[in-house]
């Protein structure tokens, strides 16, 4: 992730549609293909196949659970290490069915866009802060399901697939709001920051998800579960 900074290709103006197919354009076609951000789009990429298999595990599960309450999952480690409690528990349904459906339908985005991405395709400013503010919706999300499963008196559990989640959801917040800080998405004087805030995902986001996991282990024996 610390390579998006050199790797981010250059945006449209937000009136500007997609790329035409003009002789001049052609002729720069080769400069172009240089600048294309392969590690972000890479990792879209990447995080969007995770987030769909963590997605269909618990969906999985979910059935499972329904069809028997009783089925041993195969998420369930310990008795606070297990997916279980989280997919019974009505957070674990927040709108009425199961979370797990939402990253089945939501996670194919960042795959959508990394592909695209690694194609040459320049999307116009309004397209980014719709992405953006759709990986900004997942964060919050996240965080907040997060609190729910470590304070949460009738959870009180780290679900493997949920951390996997949140482990490629935080980077993938952080890249592409970095991203188009750095490309001037949301004015240019965010440009310089996000720039300098590139290089930082990886080490922020583990910091972050380190964050989450010291907490549940304040809260219960998480380690002690793995064992």
């Amino acid at each position: 992730m610390t390579d998006v900074a050199d790797d981010t290709a250059t945006e449209l103006e937000p009136d500007e549609e997609f790329d035409d197919d003009s002789p001049d354009e052609l002729d720069d076609a080769p400069a172009r293909k240089a600048s294309r951000p392969w590690v972000f789009g890479i990792w879209l990429i990447v995080a969007g196949i995770l987030g769909e298999f963590a997605a269909f595990m618990l969906t999985i599960d979910k059935i499972e659970v329904l069809k028997n309450p009783d089925a041993i999952l195969s998420c369930n480690i310990s008795a606070f290490v297990q997916c279980g409690k989280n997919l019974e528990s009505w957070q674990g349904e927040v709108f009425g069915f199961p979370n797990p459906i939402i990253g089945l339908i939501c996670w194919m985005a960042p795959i959508v866009v990394g592909v695209s991405v690694l194609a040459g395709v320049r999307f116009p400013r309004w397209y980014w802060i719709v992405f953006n503010l759709g990986v900004a919706g997942a964060m919050v999300f996240v965080l907040w399901l997060a609190s729910q499963s470590i304070f949460d008196p009738d959870i009180r559990t780290l679900c493997p697939y949920c951390v996997l989640t949140w482990a490629v959801t935080y980077p993938t917040f952080f890249a592409v709001t970095f991203r188009n800080m750095a490309e001037g998405v949301f004015g240019r004087g965010a440009r310089r920051a996000g720039s300098a805030l590139l290089p930082w995902v990886a080490p922020i986001s583990i910091v972050l998800l380190l964050a989450v996991f010291i907490t549940a282990q304040t809260q219960f024996p998480v380690i002690q579960g793995l064992f």
